[in-house]
This record gives structure tokens, sequence and C-alpha cells, in this order.
């Protein structure tokens, strides 16, 4: 059976309908992804289809309208969907969303994630975040059983080592960058049964200790997903994925890589072609999140 390049691209909108009436469009006419993952969609399905005239689009919607909501849209058939992630404790509406896809005889899954911002010192925000980041730990392995193929894409919030958010140093105690999560990224990223060693200290003082993860792994063993962007860039800073509206940082790449592509080791050999749609200036921006886009040979 011939085999086909397929094209997957993952991006948070920050409101659908924002970003249609913003340019959106035009990038998708010139990227042209075969699936498009979907976060933030603020929005119903009727705004998807009218952002997407043609394409067959599965979504889960937020419970408080306004708020989060997933999707995934794809010119292929999609042959089922499952929607949330783990038992009733966790808050996962508008924010997992898994599509499987026959192609060449062979079954892909493509999940769309939307992980808590959260905030630190906060129970009421952060505790959902430590719940869901606790349910993909339980489901990655799911996904990954027997060799499968499978690659979760989106906002997933954290950004996992101190390549990843170009001020890391001012950002030890906030969520997005606690040890805490990091040290769920490590198991993650770590191959699957390998004891997971976490991150050294980084740095000498009082920061030194918030940025070592080793506490969190003691005991761990590694999920062996991979992280297809870092593996793409090597140990380099960015390629950033999202920047604050404050101040310059986006002129200045400023920024955060919290939006992904993880893919299962089986998945992993088949991938290529990896790359971030960084906007060309701030004025033609139509998120604060940048699409990122992978090619994948199927069947």
């Amino acid at each position: 059976m011939t085999s086909r390049s397929l094209s997957i691209a993952s991006v948070n909108v920050n409101g659908i309908r924002a970003a249609t009436r913003n340019g959106m469009g035009a990038w998708l006419d010139e990227a042209a992804p075969d699936i498009l993952t979907i976060q933030e969609v603020r929005g119903e399905l009727q705004h998807l289809e009218a952002a997407l005239p043609g394409w067959h689009i599965v979504n889960d919607e937020a419970l408080q309208k306004g708020r989060a909501g997933v999707a995934v849209a794809a010119r292929e058939e999609i042959a089922d969907t499952r929607i949330g992630l783990g038992d009733d404790t966790v808050d996962s509406h508008g924010r997992w969303l898994e599509a499987d896809f026959r192609i060449g005889g062979e079954t892909l899954t493509v999940v769309s994630a939307y992980v808590f911002s959260g905030e630190a010192e906060t129970p009421a925000k952060q505790d959902p975040k430590w719940a869901f980041l606790d349910a993909m730990e339980q489901r990655l392995p799911q996904l990954a059983a027997d060799g499968a193929l499978a690659v979760v894409t989106g906002d997933l919030n954290v950004g996992h080592t101190p390549f990843d958010i170009k001020n890391w140093k001012g950002n030890v105690k906030k969520s997005g960058y606690l040890a805490r999560e990091r040290a769920y990224f490590d198991r993650f990223f770590t191959s699957r049964g390998e004891p997971v060693a976490g991150q050294e200290a980084i740095g000498r003082g009082s920061n030194a200790p918030l940025s070592d993860t080793r506490s969190f792994s003691e005991g761990a063993v590694g999920l062996g997903w991979i992280d297809l962007g870092r593996q793409s860039a090597g140990e380099v800073e960015g390629p950033y994925t999202w920047w604050s509206n404050r101040g310059q940082a986006f002129e200045n790449d400023t920024g955060w890589r919290i939006d992904y592509h993880i893919v299962t080791p089986a998945l992993a050999e088949r991938a290529s072609g990896y790359r971030v749609d960084r906007y060309p200036s701030y004025e033609a921006r139509w998120s604060d999140h940048a699409p990122v886009v992978a090619e994948y040979r199927l069947g």
C-alpha cells in the first residue's frame, strides 16, 4: 500500500471568531494542513463551521461559554472520537479531545489538548491543573500501548526546560514553569521504563532549588513520549510559540514554548518538517500563539 505524508497543524486561536477576522484564513490557505487542532475556541460548532467550510470538524465546548474549547478539523474523514480525560474529579470540559483516523491501513490518534494555565499559590486555579496533569500521566501510556501511532498537540501551558522560556529565571515561582509542573514533562519524555533523573538545579542562591525537578521525580519511570519540537530544534533557545502582549515581547522574541507536538516513539520515526509559523510582524498576528506544524508519513 502506498504511503502518504500528512500535515498536522496545531494552534491556540484565542477565539476562533477573532482569529478568523484577523487573518487566520490566509495562513490556512498557505499552510494547507490536512489536520488542524485548535485550542481556546471560545465558541460553538457553528463558529468553527463558518471559519472552516467544508472541513470535517469535531469539538468539545467548555461548560462556561466564551472559555476554553478544543476542536479537531480535518480534510480526512474522522473515524472515531473521545471527549474528556480522567474521571469525574478532573475538569477536562473543552480541554481534551481525541480523534482517530484510518489512513493507509493504519490508525492515527490525534489529540487536541488545552492544559489549565494555573496560578501558583492559588489552589482554586492550580489544583485543577495538577489533576489534569495527573490524568494526562495516566492516559499517555494507554495511547502509546502496542506501538500505537499517536500525537498529543496543543497548548500544554508548561515550559519544560530553560530553553523553553526566554526569561526562565524570572518565572521559577510562576505557574507554567514550576518545578513540579516541569517534573511531569521529565516523566513524559524520559525513555519508557527508565528511571527519571529530573533536571538539575540551574544557577545558584535562592532560585536554585526551585529550578530542580529531581525531588518530584524520585522513583518515577519514563513514559517514552517524544517532544518533537525539542528533538527537531536541539538544545537551543525556543523556537517560542507564545508571547505576552506586554511590552515588546514579540518584537524581542521574549517568548515561551508551550505549544507542543508530543508523539509516541512509533510515530516519531515517521515525523519530519517540524516548524513554528511565527508571524512576520506583531501587526500580522491573528493570535498570541503561533501555529506548530509537522509532517507525518502514514501507510
